[in-house]
């Protein structure tokens, strides 16, 4: 089959990769449509430096093969993360930490080909009506209601959120949604521009002089500052932004290191959480009842993967021949 590996160094496209072998507790799937997400262009640049194999986490596809008859032929969107289901985390309800956990486009094979194999437990069937368009939403704005599942927001304090790209772009709309004073602080104003149907936009240079940050006034702070900037920069910004006793979520994921003052985070009283997976079903819940929207996916052939990887769309990734198939 036709697939996009990841070799240790760089991405290639090859055409003779073997079908995945189904195993009890898992289904087939055949993928429609997959995205490229943030985190695979990091692989390319050394996050998961172990990692051989097929990349791509973000899908649509239809079951082809299951030992449970209540998913075949339905249209599904999966999680990433394959626990052991053994061990203290997955027994917990943690199964995103499991030790030994195996994650699509990570650790094992992924969605960046004609086929897939996942385990049964993590498939969430798609609403019907609800296009593979729209679906392919389903992980990334998963990960952005994380936040609100992990902090309480009040709605009569502010919020910020610290980058202008898609993953802010959709936790800014699920923030907007509890009705919280938020802003959102960007380096592209064309891209800030989509952000103001839904919060109030700033240009990071603002916030700035030649020497740095310029002091901010309890009141030019904010009480929740998500960092989704993608970059190292994003927590140093973050710890500029936040007030005294205020919260901060970390969503950025990269390939580089920082370092930062932790004993600002004692002195300051300031709560730094850490933000990943989220819950499917209130996710694919939103789309269904069109409360969030996001522009088009710009779709290619799998065998047009740099060009892919190099767009600068909001979203970029690979429509397959099941894209148009009609539903059964």
């Amino acid at each position: 089959m036709k697939a996009i590996v990841f070799d240790g160094e760089k991405a290639v496209y090859r055409t003779d990769v073997a079908m995945p072998e189904r195993r009890e507790g898992h289904s087939l799937i055949k993928v429609i449509m997959a995205d490229i997400c943030s985190t695979d262009k990091e692989i390319l640049k050394g996050y998961r430096p172990d990692f051989r194999g097929i990349m791509g986490h973000e899908f649509v596809g239809r079951v082809i093969e299951s030992d449970r008859e209540d998913l075949i032929g339905k249209t599904v969107v999966g999680e990433l993360n394959e626990g052991c289901g053994k061990c203290l985390y997955c027994r917990t309800g943690r199964e995103k930490h499991c030790l030994s956990r195996a994650v699509i486009g990570m650790t094992i094979d992924g969605c960046f080909a004609e086929y897939m194999v996942l385990s049964d437990h993590l498939l969430h069937i798609v609403p019907e009506g609800l296009k593979p368009e729209l679906a392919i939403f389903t992980e990334p704005l998963a990960a952005a209601l994380e936040i609100v599942k992990q902090v309480k927001i009040d709605p009569s304090l502010n919020a910020a959120v610290i980058g202008d790209g898609r993953l802010s772009y959709m936790i800014a709309q699920v923030l907007s949604l509890s009705g919280t004073d938020l802003t959102v602080i960007g380096r592209h104003p064309e891209k800030l521009k989509m952000f103001e149907p839904f919060a109030k936009t700033a240009l990071l240079e603002n916030y700035k002089t030649e020497g740095g940050f310029r002091q901010l006034s309890a009141e030019e702070c904010f009480e929740y500052v998500v960092d989704a900037a993608g970059n190292e920069s994003g927590i140093e910004t973050a710890m500029k932004l936040v007030r005294r006793m205020g919260t901060i979520i970390l969503k950025s994921t990269y390939a580089g290191r920082t370092a930062i003052d932790m004993s600002y985070f004692a002195v300051n009283e300031v709560t730094l959480t850490g933000s990943r997976c989220g819950p499917f079903e209130p996710a694919l819940k939103l789309l269904k009842e069109g409360r969030v929207s996001f522009p088009p996916v710009e779709l290619y052939e799998l065998n047009d993967f740099e060009k892919a990887f190099a767009s600068s769309a909001f979203k970029a990734g690979f429509c397959f021949s099941g894209c148009c198939l009609p539903d059964p």
